[in-house]
């Protein structure tokens, strides 16, 4: 059996690789064609997306959608379990989205061409400047109609329980004072560990929340906001059989992003974005 799973996944690698270097080359060339970042984006979420849930065989089951205005632009926020939640959250989401992800993955052969070419917003943790900057251009993303996906836990858990949040995608969300709609993604972890590309057979769950209004609110806010977000995606999650997670710890240790935005004085680059 494990010699089975092993040829397997080697399979599913290669199905991967060429699936995807298929398809954002396709999205590249029709970014040229248009100079419209959202063809290549729907392109995502039509093909891509379902074609690896496909070769992962993995079934995505989306519980029904709130009542959303999606022509508004919204900030997603949701728990990550897997990196197969990219692709479940491309075809669950019903509107184009853009991610806030990791500076690393800006140097990925063909995803990180596509995701610069698409507008993803990037994050450099280990410089405080550039991290604000980031935060910057995704408010000015937002406020221009983008939605933007952020996984605010910063990394992947390993057994399902909410992890606590980074501030940063919360001050964006103040600073472009748009609604955050929360986001359970649950079973993404048993189809592909967090630790590694044993990819199995499995249900992954998706369930949204009602919109979370920012408007008005201050930066003092934040922390409230912060486990407002944290103890709705918890509760969603543990509607659709995952573990939840410990409502007393909302906030993670301070990185980067978090120490430059808690900094005085602030930078030029978020003053603007509370412009």
């Amino acid at each position: 059996m494990k010699l089975y799973w092993f040829i397997a996944n080697i399979f599913q690698g290669l199905f991967t690789a060429c699936w995807t270097a298929f398809w954002i080359s396709c999205a590249l060339v029709m970014l040229v064609l248009t100079l419209n970042p959202d063809v290549p984006l729907a392109m995502a979420r039509r093909f891509w997306g379902p074609g690896l849930l496909w070769g992962a065989r993995a079934k995505l089951a989306i519980e029904p959608l709130p009542n959303v205005d999606w022509s508004q632009p919204h900030i997603f926020i949701s728990n990550h379990q897997s990196m197969i939640d990219i692709c479940a959250a491309f075809v669950a989401i019903p509107v184009n989205i853009r991610f806030v992800a990791k500076q690393v993955l800006k140097y990925v052969p063909f995803l990180g061409w596509y995701m610069w070419a698409t507008g993803m917003i990037f994050v450099d943790r280990s410089n405080r400047e550039r991290a604000v900057r980031s935060l910057a251009l995704a408010g000015e993303r937002i406020r221009g109609g983008a939605n933007i996906l952020a996984y605010p836990e910063g990394t992947r858990s390993r057994d399902g329980r909410i992890l606590p949040f980074k501030k940063g995608p919360f001050v964006v969300a103040l600073r472009a004072g748009v609604p955050i709609i929360p986001v359970a993604i649950e079973g993404a972890g048993r189809v592909l560990p967090a630790d590694g590309f044993g990819v199995r057979p499995g249900t992954i769950r998706v369930k949204f929340g009602e919109p979370i209004p920012t408007a008005g609110l201050t930066d003092d806010q934040r922390d409230q906001l912060m486990r407002q977000v944290r103890d709705a995606i918890i509760d969603l999650t543990a509607s659709i059989g995952g573990p939840g997670g410990d409502k007393a710890t909302t906030i993670a240790k301070v990185g980067r992003e978090c120490e430059a935005e808690d900094a005085k004085p602030k930078s030029k680059a978020l003053e603007k974005t509370g412009s």
